[in-house]
């Protein structure tokens, strides 16, 4: 599938899902005339007929109502089934209101990107252009409560690719966990038992075996990997109030 660059002769392609015509329409409409390159390819109000519409049109990126016709937050759910029969597939899930529970449950289905019904309409399109460029778009809140999740955990499952097998040795796994619970490499090293030289040398190893490239994008990374089963394109971080902390903390 060709990715239209914000800035490209292309304009982005966008599937819109929402609860009904009217609701399609309207957002359509909005986003055709703004002045970013986006298109409209085609709306769907169901979730099987979301899904059937992305196998014909293969849009650049889907902004998916939480609630759809067919049922309440449904829109969790058929972004879980779209990024299971679609691994490229590149969605920015719209939410009702930024609570915990909503924002960790979809990032957890595999969206991209999330947007509160609360924001404002160009925060929305700067949001689909990024999840267009592969980018995770949340705000700082909304980032800490994804963090915040995986520190709740006292066990987490193991980080597993599409098929199922393990990605990171149990030594890695651990060390994810403290990271995500916001220890520096001072105190996963006595937590381990480690010298701090190591425990920078297994980030290193980490980040290059999943792509990321700070502790932020890993925590991301864990959560959607451990809710969603299977394996991710990796994000950048995309948010004007996220701080993203590297290695040697």
């Amino acid at each position: 599938m060709r990715r239209r660059a914000s800035g490209g002769t292309y304009p982005i392609e966008i599937l819109i899902g929402e609860a009904t015509e009217l609701s399609c329409e309207l957002m359509a409409a909005a986003l055709q005339r703004h002045r970013s390159r986006l298109s409209v390819v085609a709306c769907a109000t169901h979730s099987v007929q979301l899904l059937k519409k992305y196998a014909e049109k293969k849009p650049d990126v889907c902004l998916v109502s939480a609630h759809l016709r067919d049922g309440g937050s449904l829109g969790i759910q058929v972004t879980r089934e779209l990024r299971a029969e679609h691994q490229g597939a590149r969605v920015l899930l719209m939410i009702d209101s930024p609570e915990r529970d909503a924002v960790v449950d979809a990032f957890r289905s595999g969206a991209l990107g999330v947007f509160s019904r609360e924001g404002s309409f160009g925060e929305l399109c700067e949001g689909i252009q990024r999840v267009n460029e592969g980018q995770i778009w949340a705000n700082g809140e909304q980032l800490r409560f994804l963090v915040d999740s995986i520190a709740d955990k006292a066990s987490p499952p193991a980080i597993t690719n599409a098929k199922g097998a393990k990605i990171l040795t149990q030594r890695e796994n651990s060390l994810v966990d403290l990271v995500a619970q916001g220890l520096t490499n001072r105190d996963i090293s006595r937590e381990l038992c480690l010298s701090e030289h190591t425990v920078r040398n297994y980030l290193f190893r980490i980040f290059n075996k999943l792509g990321t490239s700070n502790r932020l994008e890993l925590a991301l990374y864990a959560i959607s990997h451990r809710g969603a089963g299977g394996e991710h394109l990796i994000p950048q971080v995309a948010s004007p109030r996220a701080q993203a902390a590297g290695v040697g903390n």
